[in-house]
């Protein structure tokens, strides 16, 4: 599904769990346009055997984003201009699990591990960087007192839609800060809507994960389609902050949406940056 991608020769993107489900779609949509992509993922069997398949410049490098070690390690071997960094791997466990430096795992790996990566290839990142997010970042909100989950029962839902929200306000202070520093980089933000991928949702309660997968089944679309959005982030005509994603929710041409609720708060964005940066030991690269 190349429709809309302009030709991307002599480019290079990065694509976190890159190797399945929509990140490989947009992974094979950049480089059946020629670009060099690198797919950051865990499992290297799977990676090696995706890169082969997108064929052309496509190659598979080890990144653990539960891991600060590994991520840092993945940073030091990116050598030249990143055009574009997608922010795609996700997790969802559905009980509380760790990361390796102890963090509750979905906040872990899906926004501590994609900021200080970007953090950390900033200096080198010439483009976009385009993080995943999703529409269950409208329900959540980020409790400060209690980001790891330490104390609340733990729900799943709750803790992967906290992530989603810490994603966009993520995107949101990265392009302030960009702005600030007076780069051209743009900080972009998409979901995928409804899409089948191999990714398990899970709620802790069997009778709505039933559910879920069956309306996976019946009303959900090809990766291609959810990759649609991250495309549009991409290599699309939009602005710094923005966030895309179906047209019609959970389907349909991509477009961009207005972001509503928490994720618009500029106080809770800086304050969720200031923690992040303490967590994970890494701060945004001054100019």
């Amino acid at each position: 599904m190349t429709t809309g991608v302009p030709d991307q020769t002599g480019r290079t993107a990065i694509v976190t769990g890159g190797s399945s489900g929509i990140g490989k779609a947009t992974a094979a949509a950049l480089a059946a346009k020629g670009a060099r992509v690198i797919l950051a993922v865990r499992d290297q069997a799977r990676g090696r055997a995706a890169a082969a398949e997108l064929g052309g410049l496509a190659e598979s490098r080890p990144l653990d984003l539960g891991s600060l070690a590994s991520v840092r390690e993945f940073a030091r071997t990116v050598d030249g201009p990143v055009d574009y960094l997608i922010n795609n791997a996700g997790s969802m466990t559905g009980t509380r699990q760790h990361t390796a430096d102890g963090f509750e795992s979905q906040f872990g790996v899906n926004h501590l591990g994609h900021f200080a990566l970007t953090n950390l290839l900033l200096s080198r990142v010439t483009g976009r960087v385009i993080t995943v997010s999703s529409t269950n970042y409208r329900k959540a909100h980020l409790d400060f007192a209690d980001l790891q989950w330490q104390r609340r029962p733990y729900r799943p839902f709750g803790a992967y839609g906290q992530t989603k929200l810490a994603n966009l306000l993520f995107t949101r202070e990265l392009q302030r800060r960009l702005d600030e520093a007076g780069s051209p980089i743009l900080a972009t933000a998409a979901h995928p809507g409804w899409a089948a991928t191999g990714f398990t949702m899970t709620t802790g309660r069997r009778v709505l994960d039933r559910a879920l997968a069956l309306g996976t089944r019946l009303l959900a679309q090809r990766p291609e389609g959810g990759a649609r959005p991250i495309l549009l982030a991409t290599v699309g005509d939009v602005p710094g902050g923005s966030f895309s994603g179906p047209r019609f929710g959970v389907r349909g041409p991509a477009a961009l949406e207005e972001l509503s609720g928490e994720a618009l708060d500029e106080d809770v964005a800086r304050q969720l940056w200031e923690v992040s940066e303490r967590l994970t030991g890494v701060e945004f690269p001054r100019p």
